[in-house]
């Protein structure tokens, strides 16, 4: 491979040189499909990991001296579940295990596999186990596809340790897989790989004559490597595929040489693809990131987050109902004006529909990111909803009860009532509650600091006498 810009190139020749691992029995599937035969396999597969030394990424759970590569080099695997988004090496480090391990490596997809396949497995794994003082270890790709029910027949066997499981996932795992199984076995979260990392999995191949491209010689531009490993998100299965297409369908120049430019860069990986899942963890990390952006008055921020819901597709409904409850949660009475710009957002954007919905979601984001700040409402309702709930609930005094019908002065309700609009400043002190207690506390911030100085203004009128300002009584409803 050659580069159009001088660059930092490590090569793969001592990759090419490693020993071949030992014999060891493993099923017909991916991980026994032999790298030598380029035609068969996709470059992504061809340039599976062989060992540690070569798998890229991951330095937070495979770095020297952590536990997972203790454990994987000392053959001393226990039940593990892979968590974590596509192309970041959750199968790939499956595929290194398989070849390290001095146990039996079965691999299961849980998209074709069935509850027949499983109990086979089980039933060889323990007549190994007692034959061969063999152990099993039982790699399930997409793991979270399996039911409570096949996940449930897991359960005797991999509590016993024979097979050992291995299963990856891009759900989280925590509501995707039986708590049981989940409590048997450590959980490792795989990172999306970062852009330098892409960078050397893309020089990898293209360095490796054996298992990427043997001929002819290929010319990559810096640019092109660059928008690979930025565009690809973190996924190498994206970028290394994005690589084979472009490759594949450049023709050579005069000299025999494939020039790799950011034309055929750009062609080869197409739109940029968001990870982002409408009912999983993208969709509602992204959410809650939305609305914490806005909760700390982070315009930009809170722009960003808004567009990447919409590129990736998001109901503009949904994103609208965020926005209107984070004015009434977070802007609250520090600025009113926030709800009203919030709801009108809501309703402009569900009758023009996007994409001119994206203009008014911007404008009632921007405008609740910069409004300032005050939960105080929140709080109050909260706290009040909790004692509504835990408390003994409270009476309604009797001068406040309804006193519209006949009969009910009989009773002695509504009798005593004050009507505040008859008194100076239209209040008058009065008991609301049977027992006083303060829910609101207003923060001396924007708007709500006018209504903190009024209600202080009203408590010190409550310490004297309410005069009335008209000669009529107080008005009964």
């Amino acid at each position: 491979m050659k580069l159009l810009q001088p660059m930092q190139h490590k090569t793969a020749a001592t990759l090419r040189n490693l020993k071949k691992p030992p014999h060891r029995h493993m099923p017909k599937d991916l991980f026994e499909k032999k790298i030598t035969v380029k035609n068969q396999d996709p470059l992504a597969i061809r340039m599976r990991p062989r060992s540690l030394k070569e798998f890229v990424g991951q330095e937070h759970i495979l770095g020297e001296g952590k536990l997972l590569r203790r454990a994987i080099e000392a053959d001393r695997i226990r039940s593990l579940i892979f968590y974590g988004p596509p192309g970041c090496g959750k199968t790939a480090l499956g595929y290194v295990i398989s070849i390290a391990t001095q146990s039996c490596f079965e691999n299961i997809n849980a998209t074709s596999s069935n509850v027949n396949e499983i109990r086979r497995i089980m039933t060889e794994s323990e007549k190994r186990l007692q034959i061969e003082n063999k152990k099993t270890i039982l790699f399930i790709d997409e793991i979270h596809r399996f039911n409570k029910a096949q996940q449930d027949v897991l359960m005797p066997d991999v509590e016993k340790g024979n097979p050992i499981l291995i299963g990856t996932t891009t759900h989280n795992p925590f509501f995707s897989i039986n708590s049981a199984l989940l409590s048997r076995s450590q959980i490792f979260e795989f990172k999306p790989l970062k852009e330098e990392e892409i960078a050397r999995i893309l020089n990898m191949a293209m360095d490796d004559k054996k298992r990427g491209f043997e001929k002819p010689t290929i010319i990559i531009h810096k640019d092109a490597l660059d928008f690979l490993a930025k565009t690809s998100d973190g996924d190498a299965r994206r970028a290394l595929n994005a690589l084979e297409v472009g490759v594949l369908t450049t023709r050579p120049n005069k000299n025999k040489e494939i020039e790799f430019t950011i034309d055929v860069a750009r062609e080869s990986i197409q739109r940029k693809a968001i990870v982002y899942d409408k009912d999983e963890d993208a969709h509602y990390d992204t959410a809650s990131a939305f609305i914490k952006s806005m909760r700390g008055s982070d315009p930009d921020a809170s722009l960003y987050w808004l567009a990447k819901m919409l590129v990736a597709g998001e109901d503009p409904r949904f994103i609208a109902r965020r926005i209107v409850i984070c004015a009434a949660e977070d802007v609250g009475n520090a600025d009113p004006q926030a709800l009203v710009v919030a709801n009108a957002a809501l309703q402009i954007s569900e009758f023009v529909g996007l994409p001119e919905a994206r203009i008014p979601l911007a404008q009632a984001t921007v405008y609740i990111a910069c409004a300032p700040k005050s939960n105080a409402a929140y709080l109050g309702i909260s706290q009040a909803m909790d004692d509504a709930e835990k408390e003994r609930t409270q009476e309604v005094p009797d001068h406040l009860k309804d006193a519209s019908y006949s009969g009910a002065k009989k009773l002695g309700h509504g009798i005593e009532y004050k009507y505040a609009h008859s008194f100076e400043g239209h209040y008058v002190k009065q008991d609301y509650m049977m027992k006083k207690k303060r829910y609101y506390i207003p923060q001396a911030i924007g708007y709500e600091a006018k209504i903190k100085a009024w209600l202080e203004k009203l408590e010190k009128r409550a310490g004297g006498d309410s005069i009335g300002c008209c000669a009529d009584s107080p008005k009964e409803i």
